[in-house]
């Protein structure tokens, strides 16, 4: 590590001002940029144009860089044939309960944990962390029988959205971030809150929430992809074409439909979570980043 001017970097300014050491550090900058960039942005690149192909294009070998005739009907059709409104806002709402019914059992969760400090507490969240552990696979077969017969009332909840919302709420992964982000809120607030009479339901509405608005849109945004991403589960839980999420019901229409159109479609379930990330990318970071700080 070198030092100039305040600045810590991997290669010192001396070794950059010289010829052969600037031509070698700009080189492998810009091969490792434009892999990185190939990297993620190729696939979403290859499926926006794919799109646009006629069959018998996406289907040739090798394939074309370019759309050599564009199609942009190829996702009228899409939309059209494979019923995506109605797939888009079942994949809504149910994004929608998860992220209501995360921000209010996960909180609590980690409120607890964090300010209210119970008795066996570290006990409780290594056991919680634990479950990180285990390959989601294993637990869809206990989930579904659970689902199928919920215990002690005994209903089914197939083609309900709770059968989403429900395995969802218990998320080791979110509740550690916003227990370690109440962490690093300093226990004054606490103290004067107590000292003003205030309850801790109180205190987590009027001073713990308002401060953790970051790390809140954090657990928000993870709620809504994780909903929008999955498959296996709503395939299971949701057998009726009237309940379907959109990644079940674009499968569910793949048989019959030209590749094309499928590709379309799939273009089009993307986006809205494109556009989340876009607008929300600083609030996790910072979400992130924030509470790793002390203090």
């Amino acid at each position: 590590m070198a030092q100039d001017s305040g600045t810590r970097t991997l290669i010192s300014q001396s070794q950059l001002s010289r010829g052969r050491g600037r031509v070698i550090y700009w080189a492998l900058l810009v091969v490792v940029v434009a892999g990185f960039t190939l990297v993620f942005l190729g696939p979403l690149y290859w499926m926006v144009t794919g799109a646009l192909k006629s069959g018998q294009e996406i289907a040739q070998t090798p394939p074309s860089l370019f759309p050599k005739d564009p199609q942009p009907q190829n996702y009228i059709d899409a939309w059209n044939n494979l019923a995506l409104a109605k797939l888009l806002f079942n994949t809504f709402y149910y994004a929608i309960g998860a992220v209501l019914f995360q921000l209010v059992f996960d909180t609590a969760a980690a409120y607890s944990l964090s300010k209210l400090r119970p008795i066996f507490g570290n006990v409780i969240l290594a056991l919680m962390l634990g479950t990180l552990m285990i390959p989601a696979m294993v637990l869809i077969v206990p989930q579904y029988v659970t689902v199928i017969d919920l215990p002690i009332v005994h209903i089914n909840l197939l083609d309900s959205p709770f059968a989403i919302w429900l395995p969802l709420v218990a998320n080791a992964f979110n509740i550690f971030l916003l227990k370690r982000f109440f962490d690093s809120i300093p226990e004054e607030l606490m103290a004067a809150a107590l000292m003003d009479g205030a309850t801790s339901l109180r205190t987590l509405w009027s001073i713990i929430l308002p401060l953790s608005r970051p790390i809140l849109g954090v657990v928000s945004i993870f709620a809504v992809t994780a909903v929008w991403k999955d498959f296996l589960w709503p395939k299971l839980v949701m057998p009726s074409p009237e309940t379907r999420t959109v990644s079940v019901g674009i499968y569910a229409f793949a048989g019959g439909t030209p590749m094309n159109v499928v590709i379309a479609a799939s273009v089009i379930a993307a986006i809205p979570t494109v556009i989340i990330f876009l607008i929300f990318q600083r609030n996790i970071m910072s979400g992130l980043t924030t509470g790793s700080i002390k203090g």
